[in-house]
């Protein structure tokens, strides 16, 4: 359990450090934060329970792409801030890494075997985009703040 706690934080100031990269707004920096540890958070259940990347990949980006279209209207601004964000934790990095180190090694089979698997996640991550971004704008308007009667 602390393993997991640790690994959300991390993931945490991971996401608010690239917020800070990618000149988010200061007020957003919390917001990033958070989208990014939901998916990591729902990365890591799901690798919990069965040991497919890909699918604990779709999963945690469909789930921070939830997030950041509720952010987006709550917050009144694009969804896009908290998206890319959000998906750094996500991105694979280390497949991407092994597959050209196995390939510089002349690894072949190594290669083509990590180069798959972050195939697989890359899709998946974007099928996990592309899925939630196809939802009715409506669904996420109900989250919209209330305007005050006195401002027209």
């Amino acid at each position: 359990m602390a393993h997991f706690l640790i690994q959300c934080a991390v993931s945490f100031v991971a996401t608010v450090a690239f917020a800070i990269l990618f000149h988010v707004p200061r007020a957003q920096y919390v917001w990033c934060g958070i989208t990014g540890m939901a998916g990591w958070a729902c990365y890591l259940l799901y690798l919990a329970v069965s040991p497919s990347a890909p699918m604990a990949s779709l999963l945690a980006t469909a789930v921070l792409t939830v997030f950041s279209r509720a952010f987006a209207v709550r917050r009144r601004c694009p969804s896009t801030i908290f998206l890319i964000c959000g998906i750094f934790p996500l991105v694979p990095g280390a497949g991407i890494y092994y597959t050209a180190y196995s390939f510089i090694l002349g690894e072949t089979a190594e290669c083509v075997a990590n180069g798959i698997e972050t195939f697989k996640i890359a899709v998946a991550i974007a099928l996990g985009i592309v899925v939630v971004m196809a939802l009715p704008n409506g669904l996420f308007r109900l989250l919209e703040p209330r305007r005050s009667s006195r401002n027209p």
